[in-house]
């Protein structure tokens, strides 16, 4: 077992390497893409511009420009060799590179050695994954793109059909009702308030954490999302009107579910029986 803890970590770190780049560059790529759609729209000119993508251009400094190098761009390793600072200009490097990588290997250690080297270790590294790349992308942005939490959502109904990790009708519903439910919620806040007080992004984290985990899990999500977020927003200070990315705390508590499955099933399953929902 301790080899595959050891590769689960090494295989996170490299790939929290690449997370960096989803997390920095696909909304840029996004905004590319909207402005030369609204240009189509206004039939303005769409500008020739350098391909921007996850692979193109190469790495570099934002200071100075200076290309990465390989030796460079080994997770953890080279910001600690480089004292955090850029090799070409000794500006800064974020300290959020490293902690992406340090936390993504972190996490599929836990994935693995709660798992195994079953099917459902494969699901929970894919859920750990993207739950990663859209909490960073949220924080930074408020943005939770449509290129990961609808193929994240598809990938929860073929995973439970798959391996059912819960019945299939119940990812069934959870995709339904956790869409619904914030979908519903947001609605009745805008008509009384006239604001709106989430995105639909939210409605599509909560439905593709409902086609993982199933339709039982999401009271337990959203409660654990909604005091996640509070201690956030008390910690960031940002509850006097400022806005909060709700989808990190809606990642953070449905990993949690996940690598607490089993003792959540037991919770579940004893609320249900209190309540006299099952016998």
């Amino acid at each position: 077992m301790t080899i595959y803890l050891i590769l689960a970590l090494v295989s996170g770190l490299i790939i929290g390497s690449f997370l960096n780049v989803v997390i920095y560059r696909l909304p840029i790529m996004m905004e590319h893409h909207w402005q030369a759609e609204a240009r189509q729209i206004l039939g303005q000119p769409v500008e020739n511009t350098k391909r921007f993508n996850l692979c193109v251009p190469r790495s570099a400094c934002p200071h100075c420009h200076t290309q990465i190098r390989p030796w460079q761009n080994i997770p953890v390793f080279s910001y600690l060799c480089l004292r955090g600072r850029c090799a070409g200009c000794s500006a800064p490097i974020s300290l959020r590179y490293p902690l992406v990588e340090l936390l993504t290997g972190l996490m599929y250690v836990a994935v693995v050695w709660q798992s195994g080297t079953t099917p459902l270790a494969i699901g929970g590294l894919i859920l750990t994954t993207v739950l990663i790349t859209l909490t960073f992308i949220d924080a930074d942005t408020q943005l939770l793109p449509d290129q990961l939490t609808l193929p994240l959502l598809w990938c929860g109904l073929l995973f439970n059909w798959y391996t059912e990790f819960v019945p299939l009708a119940s990812a069934l519903w959870g995709a339904v009702l956790g869409y619904m439910s914030l979908w519903t919620l947001f609605w009745l806040f805008k008509l009384l308030t006239g604001k709106e007080g989430m995105g639909y992004g939210d409605f599509k984290l909560l439905a593709a954490l409902g086609a993982w985990l199933g339709a039982e899990t999401l009271p337990v999500i959203v409660f654990m999302a909604a005091i996640i977020g509070l201690i956030a927003a008390i910690i960031l200070k940002v509850a006097r009107g400022q806005p909060l990315a709700f989808g990190p705390a809606l990642a953070v508590a449905g990993w949690i579910v996940w690598i607490a499955n089993p003792q959540i099933t037991q919770l579940i399953q004893w609320w249900l029986r209190s309540s006299g929902l099952t016998s």
